[in-house]
C-alpha cells in the first residue's frame, strides 16, 4: 500500500497546528501551521513532489519562520498607553501622601486609596508628607518632604 501526500493533507495539518496554537499560545505552532499551508500550495503546484521533499520544505519553512518571529519579537518593543496597568504599586511612584502612622526604624504603613501598603524610608512623624520614590516588591520606598 503506497500512501501519497496531497495538498489537502498539508492544509489539514496546517489547520490542526493553528488550532493547537489557540490552546497553547506561544506563536510556535502558528508558524508551523503556516509552513504546512505553504507546503500545501507547493504540492498543489507540483503534485508529483516526493514526500521527502515535502517534509524537507516543511522543516525549512518552519525553522526559518519561527527563527524570524523570535528575532522580531525580541527586537520589537510595543509601547502601551498604560505601561503600569498590571503593576499596581508602580502607579503610585511620584505621588505624595500624608502619614497616618509614623515611620519607625525605617518601616511603616501608609493608607493609599482603599488599601494599606508597607513603606520604608527615613523616620517621619504622623502628619508628615512622604513621596513614593520607588517600589521594592510590595514595599514603597518613600522620602519625607
Amino acid at each position: 500500500m503506497d500512501f501519497e501526500l496531497t495538498y489537502w493533507h498539508w492544509w489539514i495539518v496546517g489547520m490542526l497546528l493553528i488550532v493547537l496554537e489557540v490552546f497553547a499560545p506561544s506563536a510556535f505552532f502558528l508558524w508551523m501551521g503556516i509552513s504546512a499551508a505553504v507546503v500545501g500550495f507547493v504540492v498543489l503546484i507540483a503534485p508529483d513532489m516526493g514526500w521527502e521533499y515535502q517534509f524537507m520544505i516543511f522543516a525549512v519553512f518552519s525553522i526559518v519562520s519561527i527563527a524570524l518571529w523570535k528575532r522580531y519579537a525580541k527586537t520589537s518593543t510595543e509601547s502601551s498607553d498604560h505601561p503600569t496597568l498590571n503593576r499596581r504599586g508602580e502607579q503610585y511612584v511620584g505621588r505624595t501622601f500624608t502619614l497616618d502612622e509614623p515611620i519607625v526604624n525605617g518601616m511603616g504603613k501608609i493608607r493609599v486609596d482603599d488599601s494599606t501598603w508597607k513603606i520604608s524610608g527615613d523616620d517621619c512623624e504622623v502628619g508628615a508628607k512622604v513621596k513614593v520614590v520607588g517600589i521594592d516588591g510590595t514595599i514603597f520606598k518613600v522620602e519625607c518632604e
